[in-house]
């Protein structure tokens, strides 16, 4: 099978010989490569308010491609800019440069070179050493030291322990203070979280004025030229066809506002007992490790592309151990990782009371980000207006938090599976997971019917919702070092 394919010399994802064509442009217009320019262009109140933003908050004073994207939610970029701003420039316990390079160390870990690129200009802009970026090796140590929890918070935070942070605190010339710590780790979540935006919404690079042709192509991010060819990146090949069953898009909508009605009523009538809750926690738990694996890995051996496709070299010099990656919570065969109780330690009560004692304001600053988030609503779906979409955005939430093994005990999980079909959880897995994997066909192929902005708005609750999770267990380790 492997004669069949070859390499995309640009973005090294795996192409169908058969399908290969040439473009010359190498990219879409505008700032995404998901959606069309003219669905980004704002009504000039919303532009107003959006270069405003920009002036107030934007460390590199112009509105890049991520603002423009998110001033679809001017409500939710202010909160977002502002509790951004707050942590790469405001004072904290880590210097400016040391900021942006552990940006650049977060980013690196799903490969996502918009972010890297948007960095290294901002590291060098703030005094950083420029023998830093030849890679880690010539970094100080105790930046050096944040690899580990970089690794295990970008793709399985549940093995972070009280005895990571006790490593990286312990007495020593390369020991890090708990408010520094604690400085870097929100700056590792959000960059790891804001990769998964920026794939999952296609994010274009930026023009850059000074380059001929307007586009700097060290900074294609893994939405390339190949994606464009017929949709011939492998990944989709087995995503077309039956998987998503097709089904007419209207009638989608319909069934999906119908299920919602259903379960409300239901609702109403009964409560499930603690135990059908906890029940259903793990079937979906379960069910989650089956999600990716039956629809983007694909029908060829994966591991004769391997090689070729772990990482570019100009990437990995930032990461150690670049294969590490996302392990499903609930895979089989495998000592079984305890369930995070979500009361046991919630952000509410137990990590924003920390952030803020070791970090003064950014505990207020995330906690606002995260309310607006979940609670963000236009009361549409679609078509429809005046729509109670609680249950929906609850269900997109928690499924993310599911996949990390948080378990909320008073949520019904099997909503999830009445809410989420398996297009959108497929979706939702891959942005929040493997990012750098996800495609434009992932992108339409679920909620057929809806706005763009409604599918940036998924991207934002997936993103806040990831860097959570990632919190919620990195608090939790230095709160158990602390007692």
């Amino acid at each position: 099978a492997a004669a069949n394919y070859l390499l995309c010399t640009n973005c090294r994802k795996v192409l169908r010989k058969d399908k290969r064509i040439r473009v010359s442009q190498p990219l879409t217009r505008g700032p995404s490569a998901f959606i069309p320019e003219k669905e980004v262009v704002q009504a000039n109140t919303v532009v107003e308010r959006t270069n405003f933003l920009v002036e107030e908050y934007s460390t590199s004073g112009r509105l890049d491609n991520i603002t423009q994207v998110m001033s679809l939610h001017t409500q939710y970029l202010e909160s977002f800019l502002r509790s951004q701003f707050y942590m790469l420039r405001m004072d904290g316990p880590l210097p400016l440069p040391y900021r942006h390079y552990i940006a650049i160390m977060a980013a690196a870990r799903h490969q996502c070179s918009y972010l890297i690129n948007m960095h290294v200009d901002e590291f060098l802009k703030t005094g950083g050493i420029a023998e830093w970026l030849n890679g880690l090796e010539y970094v100080p140590q105790r930046l050096k030291n944040l690899n580990e929890i970089n690794k295990l918070l970008a793709h399985r935070p549940w093995l972070i322990t009280k005895e990571h942070i006790q490593k990286l605190v312990k007495t020593g010339e390369n020991n890090w203070s708990l408010p520094e710590l604690v400085h870097a780790v929100v700056l590792l979540a959000h960059y790891h979280a804001l990769a998964s935006f920026v794939f999952g919404s296609g994010i274009n690079p930026e023009r850059d004025p000074e380059i001929s042709n307007g586009f700097r192509l060290i900074s294609v991010n893994n939405f390339c030229v190949c994606d464009l060819a017929n949709d011939n990146n492998i990944e989709n090949a087995s995503l077309s066809g039956s998987n998503f069953g097709i089904v007419d898009s209207l009638s989608e909508l319909e069934a999906l506002m119908e299920r919602m009605k259903r379960l409300q009523e239901e609702r109403e009538d009964e409560e499930a007992s603690q135990e059908e809750m906890s029940t259903r926690f793990e079937k979906e738990k379960k069910e989650s490790l089956f999600v990716v694996s039956g629809d983007t890995f694909h029908s060829f051996p994966y591991s004769e592309f391997e090689e070729d496709m772990i990482i570019t070299s100009d990437v990995s010099r930032y990461i150690e151990d670049p294969g590490f990656g996302y392990e499903d919570f609930a895979r089989r065969g495998e000592e079984h990782l305890p369930t995070f109780r979500a009361q046991d330690y919630t952000w509410e009560n137990h990590g924003f009371s920390l952030v803020n004692r070791l970090y003064s304001d950014i505990g207020h600053l995330l906690d606002e980000k995260f309310r607006m988030v979940y609670n963000l609503t236009y009361n549409t779906m679609a078509t429809h207006e005046d729509v109670d979409t609680t249950m929906l955005r609850r269900a997109l939430f928690n499924y993310v938090h599911c996949m990390f093994g948080i378990r909320y005990d008073d949520y019904d999980y099997g909503e999830v599976n009445q809410l989420l079909e398996r297009s959108l959880k497929v979706y939702i897995k891959t942005v929040t997971c493997y990012p750098e994997r996800t495609t434009k066909r992932m992108y339409d192929s679920y909620w057929r019917q809806f706005k763009h902005s409604e599918k940036v708005h998924v991207n934002l609750l997936l993103m806040e919702a990831r860097m959570q999770a990632e919190l919620l267990y990195a608090l939790r380790a230095i709160t158990r070092h602390l007692t």
